[in-house]
């Protein structure tokens, strides 16, 4: 049996299709296998990837033609160019996009998570520092929130604050994994300690999550992943209650939408990790890639698995 090609992944055969009515490629972060991986359509039948070597890629923002990305010590801003793609001398007139590196901010080892443009400029969830930050060529980040419960911001990785959920180009809502003021506090209760903030109000929206990641707010609705039991859910912010959407085969962690589907990454846990080995989804992780969902109907509507090389992912982007 002839060994797998790097990369290599199957996929549900409506998959091409579908991107194609939507006529949208995704983007995925794997810190992992330290690759970006562009996945686009060739035709109604097959996909094509691109993938792109970084050192320990995470967040990805993006607005217009702009992409921007954290890695270990920076955060990279990319500018997509589609005349220099059709004109690519290795391959003219095969691409139809060209992400070319425009600027970079130089942050250090702030295990930035989230990256997300408002209103105000780049805004990064610094989870080292346990803070929301803004990027300017003035500091390594400016910091402009953090949570109450966080007595000093110190790179000592607190809270894990790791999410933010973005209302009329402003912050709204964060995820953190525990409400703790101590170095990695919150391993203690990773399965149970998560919590969302209204960052207005500085009120816990939800409490008791299972490690909630990738906050979102679509159509006014606040949905979340709980990435501990491998959960999309639903808050009601008013009742701070917690509506189950849809249940998933692994460590559910980076969204996004376009129309009425969402992209969702799924990651396996490794089975030698003594850091997860507790959780609801530990059993269950057995599934890397994405997910796509029907968000009306809240069915599955198709998937991408890898079967080799990458076995998490941190980002999705449309």
């Amino acid at each position: 049996m002839d060994a797998l090609a790097p990369f290599s992944c199957t996929f549900s055969p409506q998959i091409p299709e579908l991107l194609q009515k939507l006529k949208c490629s995704l983007a995925i972060t794997t810190y992992q296998a330290g690759k970006v991986i562009f996945i686009s359509p060739k035709d109604r039948d097959h996909l094509i990837q691109l993938p792109r070597q970084f050192a320990k890629p995470m967040g990805m923002a993006l607005q217009g033609n702009k992409m921007a990305l954290a890695t270990i010590n920076e955060v990279i801003v990319l500018a997509n160019n589609n005349e220099l793609a059709r004109t690519y001398p290795k391959q003219p007139a095969v691409y139809d996009g060209l992400f070319l590196p425009r600027s970079v901010y130089y942050t250090g080892e702030s295990d930035i998570h989230d990256l997300h443009w408002t209103e105000q400029g780049l805004l990064a969830v610094n989870t080292r520092f346990s803070c929301l930050a803004y990027l300017d060529d003035s500091y390594s980040f400016t910091p402009f929130w953090k949570p109450k419960f966080i007595s000093a911001i110190s790179a000592e990785d607190r809270c894990h604050l790791n999410g933010v959920a973005i209302e009329n180009e402003k912050p709204r809502y964060v995820t953190v994994l525990g409400k703790t003021d101590t170095m990695q506090g919150w391993r203690a209760t990773k399965a149970t300690g998560g919590c969302v903030i209204d960052i207005e109000t500085d009120d816990v929206v939800a409490d008791n999550l299972p490690m909630p990641h990738s906050p979102r707010l679509y159509d006014g609705r606040l949905l979340i992943l709980l990435s501990g039991s491998g959960q999309l859910a639903e808050i009601n912010v008013n009742t701070k209650t917690v509506t189950i959407i849809k249940q998933l085969d692994g460590f559910a962690r980076g969204m996004d939408r376009i129309g009425d589907y969402i992209f969702i990454g799924l990651s396996k846990l490794r089975q030698t990790s003594t850091a997860f080995a507790d959780l609801p989804i530990a059993k269950r992780s057995v599934f890397c890639g994405i997910v796509v969902m029907h968000l009306p109907t809240a069915s599955i509507a198709g998937f991408i698995r890898y079967e080799n090389s990458v076995e998490e992912i941190y980002d999705v982007k449309v």
